[in-house]
C-alpha cells in the first residue's frame, strides 16, 4: 500500500545516488519519498564522456530538462543534442540512451509519468554497464 502524499522538502544530499546504470541519478520526489501517486522524478548528474545504459520504460513517458551541460541523447536510433535550458520527452516504451559529449558535468531533472503498476516493471535494461550487471537493482527513491 502506498502511503499518503506528503508535503516534504527533499534535498538532494539526502538521497544516495544510484550509479548502477551510469551518472548518478537521484530520485528525489516519489512514491516512496513524498508518496506520490501519479509519476516520480528527479535529478542526473553525468560526468565528461559519462552515459546512463540504453534502456525504455514500458508504462511511462520521461521529460528530461538540461540545468547545466551537455547531454546527446539516443531516442530510438535518433540523436538529439540539447544544451541547456532544452528539454525532450522520451515517449512510453522507446528505448533511450544518454551521454554527456561536452568537457563540463551534465545536470538534468527529469520526470516519469504515469506509474508503473510495481516498481520493479518501470524500467526495462537493455544495456548493462561493464561492472554493474549483477548488481540489485537499488531501491528507488532514497530512505523514508
Amino acid at each position: 500500500m502506498t502511503a499518503p502524499p506528503v508535503v516534504r522538502k527533499i534535498s538532494r544530499a539526502e538521497v544516495e545516488p544510484n550509479r548502477r546504470r551510469g551518472g548518478d541519478v537521484r530520485v528525489l520526489l516519489s512514491p516512496r519519498t513524498v508518496g506520490s501517486t501519479s509519476g516520480f522524478g528527479g535529478s542526473l548528474t553525468l560526468e565528461p564522456g559519462e552515459y546512463v545504459c540504453e534502456h525504455l520504460h514500458p508504462y511511462s513517458e520521461e521529460f528530461v530538462y538540461v540545468v547545466d551541460g551537455q547531454l546527446r541523447i539516443r531516442i530510438d536510433e535518433e540523436l538529439i543534442d540539447l544544451t541547456a535550458h532544452d528539454s525532450v520527452m522520451v515517449p512510453t516504451g522507446v528505448r533511450h540512451r544518454m551521454v554527456n559529449p561536452g568537457s563540463e558535468p551534465a545536470r538534468l531533472i527529469f520526470h516519469l509519468a504515469p506509474l508503473a503498476p510495481r516498481p520493479e516493471l518501470g524500467h526495462v535494461d537493455t544495456e548493462f554497464l561493464p561492472d554493474r550487471s549483477d548488481e540489485p537493482p537499488p531501491r528507488v527513491g532514497g530512505a523514508r
